[in-house]
């Protein structure tokens, strides 16, 4: 069987510098907002090319704490309207819901998935207040041109990128997270940057929003026992981030084995009734998911099981026909709701061997 994602393989690269980071953290007993989480907040940040990051207990709170950190400076209100992608894991969605703002639904490039400049401009209204551009699978959304348009109409533009942890623009000089005016992370396990459990992070060269966001994870208290505002309780993990600031060492070489690995199935895999997907070649995609699309999915799944290949599908409902956004519904998007009927996702990660990746190739070439 050809896993889908090995992440047992992949952490245990880690095992012996895991272990004592947990002993350590056993010994100092720091479990919560400790110096673990002050270092990697500032790898991080570094990392991205930002001033600030702040970590926090997932990417949904993480995006969510954007948004209220925007309305406690004033530079959103409850109610505004916030442009989302219709293709995007239910998340991004959520967290506009959760800050108690309006999302309007976007239909994505069919080529690349990620959020239309067309639909952005199709959406416009004197409302919308903020744009979301989701990296999806891992592919830079077109951020140039969504922030030239955000800056010809006032317009806060924030980054989903809980699947594009090092993505880099193609002229190498911004990385996902430094794109926009405040970027959110997620760093779930199967991510490519992922904790031991939950985690996220938001970062930004904003300092009001860095001090809002900051004092929003943390009950609304800068002082312990003293709460300025009503906050929350998202706080990254003291061990996690220990976990993170090892992993983060070897992000950019898993990258570029993932965009290895995915060059192979798009040069190699000829087979007419797959559509591999869009990608330029640049470092701009690092290839979370490798997203396929087939007229009869149904029909392929079964034959990738019969061949022993473990498969994905990110997402099989599209956020607008699921229950709990039952009052977007009556939208028509016709372009999301094909995409979500058609695709699906290989094996991709950075312990593939090459063994496995030929299997693939041969067995979708058959198919």
């Amino acid at each position: 069987m050809i896993k889908f994602l090995d992440l047992h393989k992949i952490n245990n690269r880690f095992k012996e510098e895991l272990e004592t980071s947990f002993s350590k953290s056993l010994d100092t007993s720091y479990y919560i907002l400790g110096p673990n989480v002050d270092k990697f907040e500032r790898e991080f940040a570094n990392y991205c090319g930002t001033d600030y990051c702040v970590g926090t207990a997932n990417g949904l709170d993480a995006l969510t704490l954007i948004l209220r950190g925007y309305i406690k400076i004033g530079k959103l209100k409850k109610g505004d309207k916030v442009l989302v992608p219709a293709n995007t894991f239910i998340a991004t969605i959520l967290s506009v819901i959760h800050a108690e703002l309006e999302p309007v639904l976007v239909e994505p490039d069919p080529a690349t998935y990620n959020i239309s400049l067309q639909g952005v401009k199709a959406s416009y209204t004197e409302e919308v207040k903020a744009i979301i551009m989701v990296h999806l699978y891992g592919q830079l959304a077109d951020f140039k041109s969504l922030k030239s348009l955000a800056n010809d109409y006032n317009l806060l533009l924030i980054e989903d990128a809980a699947q594009a942890h090092g993505a880099t623009s193609k002229d190498k000089k911004l990385k996902a997270g430094n794109l926009a005016d405040a970027a959110a992370f997620s760093f779930y396990p199967s991510k490519n940057l992922g904790a031991l459990g939950d985690g996220g992070a938001v970062t930004t060269n904003d300092n009001e929003l860095y001090e809002a966001v900051t004092l929003l994870r943390n009950y609304g208290s800068k002082v312990k026992y003293e709460n300025e505002i009503i906050g929350y309780n998202s706080r990254l993990d003291d061990l996690q981030a220990a976990f993170l600031s090892i992993k983060l060492k070897v992000l950019d070489a898993d990258n570029k084995v993932r965009r290895t690995i995915a060059k192979r199935y798009i040069n190699e895999i000829t087979n007419s009734r797959v559509r591999t997907p869009f990608y330029e070649g640049f470092d701009n995609h690092v290839f979370y998911a490798f997203v396929v699309e087939v007229d009869d999915r149904d029909d392929f799944i079964n034959y990738l099981n019969k061949n022993n290949i473990e498969w994905l599908i990110h997402y099989p409902v599209p956020p607008h026909k699921q229950q709990a956004l039952e009052r977007f519904s009556y939208l028509k998007l016709p372009i999301t709701e094909q995409i979500h009927k058609r695709i699906i996702s290989l094996p991709i990660s950075s312990v593939l061997t090459d063994k496995e990746v030929n299997t693939v190739v041969e067995v979708v070439n058959a198919y």
